[in-house]
């Protein structure tokens, strides 16, 4: 006989539990899911040290200037906007096109790669439930992909 309570939706076969997935897409939720404000800056700052620091990074590091304060800025600000929280990105810096924000670098599969892995790496610093980590991977993977301009 199954288990009502160990098994509530009946599934006797897989053993899988289901658990309440909460839905990031909605609203300000997945602002809110990586910490508010506070907790994407803290991203976007462990983000910016993996790309300074890791020599699998070096080609993308050599994309910015000295000083990361702005890009570091600029990608806070992005991010908070992308995530549901206040759009304050074309107000600040203007309209958002990623990919011609980025056309005067050659960015290729390892250069999406190896940003992806900084992103991967700072996603994994943070506090967040693994399924956070996991749906705002794949929804970076889309700009990483956008900005991709070479072979």
């Amino acid at each position: 006989m199954v288990d009502k309570v160990e098994f509530p939706e009946g599934d006797d076969f897989s053993g899988v539990k289901k658990r309440n997935v909460p839905k990031f897409e909605q609203g300000e939720s997945i602002l809110q899911a990586a910490g508010g404000e506070a907790g994407v800056q803290q991203l976007v700052t462990d983000f910016y040290y993996y790309i300074d620091s890791l020599p699998e990074a070096a080609m993308i590091r050599a994309m910015h200037s000295d000083d990361l304060a702005e890009a570091q800025q600029k990608l806070t600000t992005f991010l908070i906007g992308w995530m549901g929280g206040k759009d304050n990105y074309v107000e600040r810096y203007g309209r958002m096109n990623l990919a011609s924000a980025h056309h005067r670098h050659s960015i290729g599969l390892a250069e999406k790669q190896a940003w992806l892995m900084c992103m991967q790496k700072a996603v994994d610093d943070q506090p967040y439930d693994e399924l956070f980590k996991r749906f705002i991977m794949v929804q970076l993977s889309f700009p990483a992909e956008i900005c991709r301009n070479q072979n």
